[in-house]
């Protein structure tokens, strides 16, 4: 007889675990709150959905995931990158690899994928609208589901894909902490991952909109003796509450113990240069401005919004001639520039984060089936479980790795 198995969430991880038991004989369903499949999946990526990183070794998709990496071991070592290019690729999805090792459609659409994996849950499960109200348990085994509409569906085998808490509006809205909870799991308080950063300093509601391409930043913990804790070159964005943007994203996946002030964020406006050839390009634009104001004789330097926020923070009068300008002055200048300092008051809300951290405790499921150690036939997949990794394609990657493994356990007799 045909194991039946319930999935619960049609996001990466539940379809990818739906397809795959069904693949492997079973009978499935696959339950999602929403009319469509695969909602977040779609605004991944800025509509252009990240699907994993062209990693090699499972230790490197490890070292990508700060938050219990080691866990996924098993899943890792199931399901590569390479596994799932040639699953996404043999389904007429070609796929290209850009900065950073990322992977995406070559289409660049977010629907492409969404659509394959749509297709292949839809072939081998059967997909019901609804929302689960209680899992069936009885002899710490369970036996099926309960819905929000009152029915009542059997199972042999439950599979918990609802993702995390981040971006509520496409339906991620903690659901499975929920049934986690009462089939007795234990799931560690939730915080944003991957999230944008309120910021102290007033400046930055002035340069709302400003976008930095070629800029660098540290991150500094003054609780480990200001020590540096992150550093990347890219893209940041500065907003009306502080700092987002790729570089910042992944920038916050390392404050851990997120305390007001505890974080400061040094900006190097001008990495490819050293302190001396800055010095000698400021040198340079101002003998060429020779007779011009401060204030008016940065604009081939900096962005045109960026201008009167480093005139003030220069301490330099912004009517001054810029013949007039001391070493001293020009110094300070400089040391601004490569080392523009803001400091973190805490994330933005966990709806606007890409991740949850958090979720169910890795402790009380088995890695290598993605059961649970507590509830015999319940399994567990993606972002529910307490795992979070960094930018670059490696939580989709965890998603359909621990979709895929939950899967083809719960087809195993």
């Amino acid at each position: 007889m045909r194991p039946r198995v319930i999935v619960i969430g049609a996001g990466a991880a539940g379809m990818m675990a739906a397809g795959t038991a069904g693949e492997n004989g079973c009978d499935v369903i696959l339950i999602e709150r929403n009319q469509k499949c695969g909602r977040k999946l779609m605004i991944t990526g800025k509509g252009r959905c990240n699907v994993s990183n062209k990693c090699k070794t499972v230790q490197e998709l490890i070292d990508n995931v700060p938050g219990n990496g080691r866990f996924l071991y098993g899943a890792f070592s199931k399901f590569m990158p390479c596994d799932l290019v040639d699953f996404i690729e043999s389904r007429g999805v070609p796929l290209k690899v850009e900065r950073g090792n990322r992977i995406f459609p070559v289409s660049d659409k977010a629907a492409d994928i969404v659509d394959c994996f749509a297709a292949y849950a839809g072939k081998y499960s059967r997909v019901v609208t609804g929302r689960v109200k209680e899992l069936i348990i009885n002899d710490a085994c369970v036996s099926g589901v309960k819905l929000k509409s009152g029915e009542t569906l059997a199972a042999d085998k439950v599979i918990i894909a609802t993702g995390g808490l981040s971006y509520p509006a496409t339906g991620s809205t903690g659901d499975g902490y929920g049934l986690a909870e009462q089939a007795g799991h234990t799931v560690i308080d939730t915080a944003p991952s991957l999230v944008p950063l309120e910021i102290h300093e007033g400046f930055c509601s002035e340069l709302m909109g400003l976008s930095l391409r070629n800029s660098a930043i540290k991150v500094i913990d003054a609780k480990r003796s200001d020590k540096v804790i992150y550093q990347d070159f890219g893209e940041m964005l500065f907003t009306h509450f502080g700092v987002s943007g790729p570089m910042i994203l992944s920038a916050s996946a390392h404050m851990r113990d997120m305390e007001r002030g505890r974080y400061r964020i040094s900006i190097d406006l001008k990495p490819a240069l050293t302190p001396e050839q800055l010095d000698a390009r400021i040198l340079r634009d101002f003998s060429e401005n020779t007779n011009k104001n401060f204030i008016n004789a940065l604009d081939a330097l900096l962005p045109k919004k960026l201008v009167p926020v480093i005139v003030k923070l220069s301490g330099i009068p912004l009517n001054l001639k810029v013949n007039q300008i001391t070493r001293e002055q020009r110094a300070k200048l400089v040391s601004l520039l490569k080392n523009l300092t803001v400091t973190v008051t805490g994330f933005r809300p966990v709806d606007e984060a890409v991740v949850t951290r958090g979720g169910v405790s890795t402790k009380e499921i088995n890695p290598s089936t993605m059961e649970s150690k507590l509830v015999k036939g319940l399994y567990f997949a993606g972002e529910v479980i307490d795992v979070d990794a960094y930018t670059g394609g490696f939580n989709l990657q965890t998603a359909f790795s621990t979709g895929r493994l939950a899967g083809i356990s719960v087809s195993e007799v």
